[in-house]
């Protein structure tokens, strides 16, 4: 190869990068833009705020249902082929909720464009892993890290500004443009070629059972405290979703092509690194969903001010991550991963010492250390799980990062109210389903403080799998 193919080389996979980070970003993105904009969708469709509440729900529980499925199909039908499909369904799905004059319309459109972001994120780090060698590996990945922060923490800023300055169908139509020159750049930039493999024999009913399992779970999870845990219907919901996951592993077990390689969980650092995955995202969403409430019911802070307060967050994670992974690809992942967890849990040690008269720049300080250990955990993590995935099961691995990822937020979300609400109960005698408007700033501190202790334990245990890692072997294809 001459030196200015090699020059041409290097410079397009950075180009795919940037496709694929900007494909990332939105769909990311699109899981929180929607919170800040339910009560002005609900005044104007004129449907009550728990309804409404499913345009989020249902694209987070499409996801999740769809992403393994996705990440298989991709080893068999080309990473860069459906992820660049995933672009064009996004955008439609955008346009049609930009469009929808009822409730109903507009869960199934966000249904439509879940199924873009799932062909989006179960393949960016699916390709960024195939076109990088692993000696930057860790760098390429701790970008796409960084963008998938990005998207899921400025969400509620950036659909703050949009309903502000236009109207809610706003929110979606910003991904149209994006969605579509995207489409039209990955046509030249993503890798077309791949090892086609045989659809014969696969996993129909695994997937099907995998598709009601989550679902039920996620979806029982996600109305738990509504329904309270103890209740009937919550007790149901989460034994029968069980069942069906466990009768989803007994078919894997003995599927010819199962839709999810239980092998992959054989190794150690693979395992360990997901795990610890998972409880960084349920601790993000944990911060994420209380600090607006804290940052506007207690301290009367804008929701412009409360957006740039939280700004401080991502912004710290974006200029971290690169060089966490950067470094990664030198020393491994066990130093920053177990690190920027264990920075983590001394943020929300730090975050108890708040009060209520404190100002605003002051909590985005402290949530400056937030994005510091998240962008030293997720650049490593990200490239020690796909360092241990079979090139030919590459697209699938990346499916079930992605895969843990949200079911960290969904957790995230419910464990923090949950905590919050069940603390108010043994403080007050009463009962309470979801945050309370007007609450006592005294009692909402002293129910946000167990929340975040509880999210530093979560934070302490993600450490503790991430020292249990070894070094990862790639497995020969």
């Amino acid at each position: 190869m001459s030196v200015a193919q090699a020059t041409d080389q290097e410079t397009r996979k950075w180009w795919v990068l940037a496709n694929v980070a900007v494909g990332t970003f939105m769909a990311t993105l699109d899981g929180s833009i929607a919170n800040v904009g339910l009560p002005t969708i609900s005044n104007t469709l004129q449907v009550p705020l728990h309804l409404v509440q499913w345009v989020v729900t249902a694209y987070l529980l499409t996801i999740c249902a769809m992403l393994p499925l996705v990440g298989n199909l991709a080893d068999l039908w080309g990473r860069g082929r459906l992820y660049n499909a995933g672009f064009l369904v996004f955008a439609a799905g955008s346009t049609l909720c930009a469009l929808s004059p009822t409730i109903s319309l507009l869960i199934a459109s966000r249904i439509a464009q879940a199924l873009g972001a799932a062909l989006l994120m179960a393949n960016s780090q699916a390709i960024t892993a195939t076109i990088f060698p692993q000696h930057q590996r860790g760098r390429a990945l701790g970008i796409i890290g960084a963008t998938v922060s990005l998207g899921a923490l400025t969400g509620p800023t950036i659909g703050g500004l949009l309903i502000g300055y236009f109207n809610w169908s706003a929110i979606f139509w910003v991904n149209v443009p994006i969605g579509v020159l995207g489409f039209v750049l990955g046509l030249f930039l993503l890798p077309k070629k791949h090892t086609r493999q045989s659809a014969s024999g696969f996993d129909y009913m695994g997937t099907v059972l995998f598709i009601v399992g989550i679902v039920g779970l996620l979806y029982t999870v996600s109305n738990g405290e509504t329904w309270t845990w103890t209740s009937s219907r919550t007790v149901v919901g989460l034994t029968g979703s069980i069942l069906v996951l466990a009768a989803f592993g007994v078919r894997e077990r003995y599927a010819k092509k199962p839709m999810i390689d239980f092998s992959l969980y054989r190794n150690r650092a693979f395992s360990a690194a997901s795990f610890a995955a998972m409880l960084s995202f349920v601790s993000l969403f944990c911060t994420n969903t209380m600090m607006p409430f804290y940052l506007e019911d207690v301290l009367h802070a804008s929701p412009q001010v409360t957006g740039l307060a939280m700004m401080t967050y991502p912004l710290a994670m974006a200029g971290v991550a690169p060089l966490s992974g950067y470094i990664s690809d030198r020393i491994g992942p066990k130093l920053l991963t177990t690190g920027g967890l264990c920075v983590n849990a001394l943020g929300f040690v730090l975050l108890n010492l708040l009060s209520t008269g404190v100002q605003p720049w002051v909590v985005g300080l402290h949530l400056v250390l937030f994005g510091i250990g998240q962008g030293m955990f997720q650049s490593p993590n990200n490239a020690n799980i796909m360092n241990t995935a079979p090139r030919s099961k590459v697209g699938l691995v990346g499916g079930l990062n992605a895969l843990v990822r949200n079911i960290g937020m969904v957790i995230g979300i419910s464990l923090s109210v949950s905590v919050f609400t069940v603390r108010l109960h043994q403080l007050t005698g009463a009962v309470f389903h979801g945050v309370p408007a007007h609450l006592a700033p005294g009692l909402f501190m002293a129910a946000l403080h167990t929340v975040f202790w509880a999210a530093a334990a979560v934070c302490v245990a993600g450490a503790v799998s991430s020292v249990l890692r070894v070094a990862p072997r790639r497995q020969v294809a």
